[in-house]
């Protein structure tokens, strides 16, 4: 049977962020219970390029697959391939940008559903790019939020970003020019940016806030000062094993002796309930997303499954 090929416009028509979060719950879930496979991202350096690849194995819903792409000073270009676990037979080519956007976010309204406070309303967002506005949206979707505070080092981005996701999310957002005042009294503060350094003093996060830390996948970048670590109860991996290689937010507060890898869980743990995400409302928690294969591999299964009903895509000719 021929592969079938899908657009972005495939996957923006076929996806939502419903469906996202529902089948990267169930991701994580089959993670912890030993019925998935993560393999941790790999990078090849090249003159002006990185190659990324990651895969991952999906026993419960009998597929294999993997993410490879490219990041120049251009851009970044992303293709996810999904093959059947039984026959090895390639199924989809899939492009992957907003496919890619769409888990990461997905990802962090899991983190929020099981670890942000129920009656959490108020959020502050540091950044206005594409992952900000999924993050943005995975939040919404599982959380009443009746504000959103958001601040970007260009003002007229923030504005659009403001105008574009009160709309799609149905709340107030509200651009903010004060990187401290975003993270001050905040029930839930995300961090989607490029930022090499620290966004914020960690000392002005208020007791109970839950924050969604994913804009860094490289050691030497941060989003989060050592103070936010060393002030958390709960921190929440989608991979500890990923995060050792990628987790530029940790290396310092590391260094420091104010946090151990012992010390923190996985997602999959507090999905399938042998870690807690929260032990009390004014507990400081922290989610760690650096971007996981199995994300992209379960949400491209559930992309290929609606496709084909649809009768979407285009048969490649092998």
């Amino acid at each position: 049977m021929p592969a079938l090929y899908l657009t972005e416009n495939d996957v923006r028509e076929l996806l939502d962020m419903d469906v996202a979060i529902d089948v990267l719950e169930q991701a994580f879930r089959q993670l912890g219970e030993g019925r998935a496979m993560n393999v941790p991202r790999v990078r090849a350096r090249g003159q002006g390029v990185y190659l990324h690849t990651m895969c991952a194995a999906a026993d419960y819903l009998g597929v294999v697959g993997w993410k490879s792409y490219t990041t120049t000073a251009l851009g970044a270009r992303f293709l996810v391939g999904l093959s059947s676990a039984k026959s090895g037979e390639l199924l989809a080519l899939i492009e992957g940008d907003y496919l890619g956007q769409l888990r990461t976010g997905a990802a962090s309204a899991v983190a929020t559903e099981f670890m942000a406070r129920p009656d959490s309303k108020v959020v502050g967002l540091f950044g206005a790019g594409k992952q900000a506005r999924t993050q943005l949206k995975g939040v919404c979707t599982v959380r009443n939020i009746e504000l959103v505070e958001v601040y970007s080092r260009n003002i007229d981005k923030c504005q659009e970003f403001a105008d574009l996701m009160s709309e799609w999310c149905g709340t107030q957002v509200v651009p903010m020019h004060t990187p401290d005042d975003v993270a001050t009294e905040k029930d839930i503060v995300i961090c989607a940016t490029t930022a090499r350094t620290p966004l914020f003093e960690g000392r002005v996060l208020d007791e109970g806030t839950h924050l969604n830390v994913v804009g860094s996948n490289f050691l030497n970048k941060a989003e989060i000062d050592v103070t936010t670590v060393r002030r958390c109860d709960a921190i929440v991996c989608d991979s500890i094993e990923q995060c050792r290689l990628e987790a530029g937010d940790f290396a310092q507060a590391l260094e420091d002796g104010v946090v151990d890898w012992s010390n923190m869980h996985e997602l999959s743990e507090v999905v399938t309930g042998r870690a807690s995400g929260r032990q009390t409302p004014e507990s400081i928690t922290l989610f760690k997303s650096v971007g996981l294969a199995i994300e992209d591999v379960a949400l491209a299964e559930r992309l290929f499954q609606l496709a084909t009903r649809e009768k979407m895509g285009k048969l490649l000719p092998f």
